[in-house]
């Protein structure tokens, strides 16, 4: 069966296709075989100039070799058919770096490059290669698609917060009736939460390898005793980060594999990310089950095949799904990636192929999110009826306002009035009468309501 949007196994490439497709650009096959060019023919410019051996290449021939990683999606089959099937007399590799290695000596006959073409992966493993390559690709994606996405969804909150600084809603805690808050305050609480996560999210590194088979520069040295090929690839990696706020950084002490520490620390702040933003979706869908907040129905759009009058807070829901499915990957990989029996065994390599699939089951949640936000609207009117209808939230404040007044046990005359009871305000006003407290304390507790019981929600929902 041909594959295309109805065929594919996977949603990303089915039903959502095109609200991921941009991270194809990067966790592709064809992404993975480019940053892999990329890495090799860098590597061949730094050869050059490093004095180890290799001629010195003019500069039309290193843009000749910085050609090779800006391929068609046709010239990465060529790639896979060397790795598959055998290509022009060259046979099959079964072997998608040596592949690589294939494709280029490939390019280099008929060029005055040909007499470089043994310096190919030189003294390199295939790790050294797919290690680089990851970190282009991961870091690349986060900076393309990933913040810009969540800064959209951290810059709607935050507009919301603004908006509804001091908009009253009554607080839950428990389920239960508690102090009062604003909605603006409640979306200032995720936007914040989320800024620290962008932070740690931006200014992240990546750890990557450069020391051949086993770590340790083995047939580096014996080739070319003289060259200081630790401060080499310390430089080499350094030559990549030109542009990047994410860095890629030479580990310097490996196996054959860069242990992917920082791979966990990344994929653990973005569950983290997620975590949050699923957080806020079940608020959301609260919020929306509550009446709190209205969705915009869509003309043409059902919520039901049975209830006409459903509008339901799918988008909300879509992206919780989403997140959770990430999220059930992040943690995988940040437990297993770590982990590799002795030197190095491949099970790493089939766990970073689906990496794209991780992030784009966050894309899409962030997405459905900015989705669903495009479409609500905050029903002030429903916020403060339903905080008016529980005016047993100003108690602790008059028990609070109470202790200062030395009044005895004034926690436990509240508690006795209100807990487990429909009150007034008409009771309350009733119980302050009642007090051993000045008459200006008294005409001050009389004035509160539940919706002017703010505190400074407002002030902190304007990020004052």
């Amino acid at each position: 069966m041909p594959l295309e949007l109805l065929t594919a196994v996977s949603s990303i490439d089915g039903r959502y296709r095109n609200v991921s497709v941009e991270l194809a650009e990067y966790f592709s096959e064809f992404g993975l075989i480019r940053a892999r060019l990329l890495v090799e023919t860098e590597y061949l410019i730094a050869l050059s100039e490093a004095k180890v051996g290799m001629r010195a290449l003019s500069d039309d021939e290193k843009a000749t070799l910085q050609k090779f990683s800006r391929i068609s999606a046709e010239e990465a089959q060529v790639v896979k058919k060397i790795e598959k099937e055998g290509y022009e007399g060259i046979p099959a590799t079964n072997h998608d770096i040596k592949a690589v290695e294939y494709f280029i000596k490939m390019k280099l006959v008929g060029t005055s490059l040909k007499d470089v073409s043994e310096w190919t992966h030189f003294a390199l493993t295939s790790e050294d290669i797919n290690s680089i390559a990851h970190g282009v690709t991961l870091r690349a994606a986060i900076q393309s698609v990933i913040l810009p996405a969540l800064e959209e969804v951290r810059g709607t909150l935050d507009a919301s917060a603004t908006e509804h600084a001091s908009t009253p809603m009554l607080a839950r805690t428990h389920g239960q009736s508690a102090t009062p808050t604003t909605f603006g305050k409640e979306m200032r609480v995720f936007e914040s939460r989320l800024v620290r996560q962008l932070k740690q999210l931006r200014g992240c590194s990546i750890l990557v390898k450069f020391g051949g088979a086993t770590g340790s520069y083995n047939a580096h040295i014996v080739a070319a005793p003289d060259v200081d090929w630790r401060a080499f690839a310390k430089k080499f990696v350094g030559t990549l980060n030109t542009g990047h706020t994410i860095a890629l950084e030479l580990n310097e002490v490996t196996t054959q594999i860069e242990p992917h520490d920082t791979y966990a620390e990344l994929f653990d702040n973005m569950r983290r990310i997620n975590v949050i933003l699923t957080d806020f979706s079940q608020d959301m869908w609260r919020y929306i089950s509550d009446g709190w907040v209205a969705q915009k129905p869509k003309e043409g759009e059902v919520g039901s095949s049975a209830m006409p009058h459903k509008v339901n807070p799918i988008d909300f829901e879509n992206a919780e799904g989403n997140f959770g499915i990430a999220n059930a990957l992040f943690t995988h990989f940040s437990h297993k990636l770590p982990v590799s029996r002795l030197q190095r065994d491949l099970s790493d390599s089939t766990v970073e192929r689906t990496f794209g699939t991780t992030f784009a089951h966050s894309l899409i949640g962030y997405r459905s999110l900015l989705k669903g936000l495009g479409k609500i609207s905050v029903n002030t009117e429903a916020m403060l009826e339903a905080l008016q209808a529980h005016p047993e939230v100003i108690a602790e404040a008059i028990q609070t306002v109470l202790r200062r007044e030395d009044v005895e046990v004034p926690y436990e005359k509240l508690k006795e009035l209100t807990r487990g009871k429909q009150v007034t305000l008409e009771d309350f006003a009733k119980f302050i009468d009642g007090l051993t407290v000045s008459e200006e304390v008294k005409t001050r507790l009389k004035a509160l309501r539940p919706g002017n019981y703010l505190g400074l929600a407002a002030e902190i929902a304007k990020g004052n």
